[in-house]
């Protein structure tokens, strides 16, 4: 393992004799937490460069604990947590969780990792955002330069905060991944939030929409284009054939979510 501090974290969580505490390890060596009574562990889905069969970065899920990769989705907890400081509370616990059962990996390699950020804590967190998750990953000696924090879809009244959230990030030493609810909105974050990635649904691969003047500000801007749900092998083709800037793309068609990471020998198969 390349992280020592991890290393040595891992150790002490696996330590029959330590204290009990929120966070420790299953026996196949995967970190949990507890949520009230929910059990939580992490997933990963990879975002793959369309074109080639390289891995490009990781998307970490909340799990469900189970013996397999069958856990359910617990994302949606967060919309039914009792208070602002719960949810909070969870969010900090899961993007926790994933980095340190991702870096824990060796095959890891040199991926990044996408974390969401739920849409409540854009307005729950009262300043400084990622300064809490920052001292997490300084304490654990992990690179703060592979995590890319993905953050909600946000409706146009909502400029102002998502500009002063990411500005908060930015500050923090993140990059930021965006999600966008139209072509549209993506256009506009590119000339004006400049993230490092913008996901947009695959359904615009569909047709009907010219996507040249997103994919040509996208490329200008050094932003990456990722699409999400794809779900079919016509979804596929259809980026495929969008020329003048490397795609990305995630989804079950491609990759269901599991808690190890893609071997390279996986990978060459």
């Amino acid at each position: 393992m390349p992280f020592p501090t991890l290393n040595t974290y891992l150790a002490h969580l696996s330590d029959p004799d330590r204290p009990a505490s929120s966070v420790w390890l299953d026996s196949a060596g995967r970190a949990q937490g507890k949520y009230f009574n929910c059990t939580i562990t992490s997933a990963f889905q990879p975002i793959r460069a369309l074109g080639s069969s390289r891995i490009v970065a990781y998307e970490g899920l909340a799990r469900s604990a189970s013996a397999g990769d069958a856990g359910l989705s617990l994302w949606k907890l967060l919309d039914h947590a009792a208070s602002d400081d719960e949810s909070i509370e969870l969010d900090r616990l899961c993007r926790m969780l994933h980095a340190i059962n991702f870096f824990r990996q060796d095959e890891a390699g040199q991926s990044d990792l996408y974390l969401n950020v739920h849409d409540r804590l854009l307005s729950a967190v009262s300043s400084n955002h990622g300064h809490a998750f920052k001292r997490i990953l300084d304490a654990l000696d992990l690179p703060l330069g592979r995590i890319v924090l993905q953050l909600p879809t946000t409706t146009p009244q909502q400029g102002w905060l998502l500009n002063y959230v990411a500005d908060n990030y930015r500050r923090n030493g993140f990059r930021l991944a965006l999600n966008a609810a139209s072509l549209a909105q993506a256009l506009a974050m590119v000339s004006e939030q400049r993230p490092h990635a913008i996901k947009l649904d695959a359904r615009y691969l569909s047709g009907g929409v010219s996507l040249e003047p997103l994919v040509d500000a996208a490329q200008a801007a050094g932003v990456r284009l990722i699409f999400k749900r794809v779900e079919t092998a016509p979804a596929v083709a259809a980026a495929a054939d969008i020329h003048g800037l490397p795609l990305y793309a995630q989804g079950y068609f491609l990759d269901q979510p599991q808690a190890g990471l893609v071997s390279d020998a996986a990978l060459a198969a």
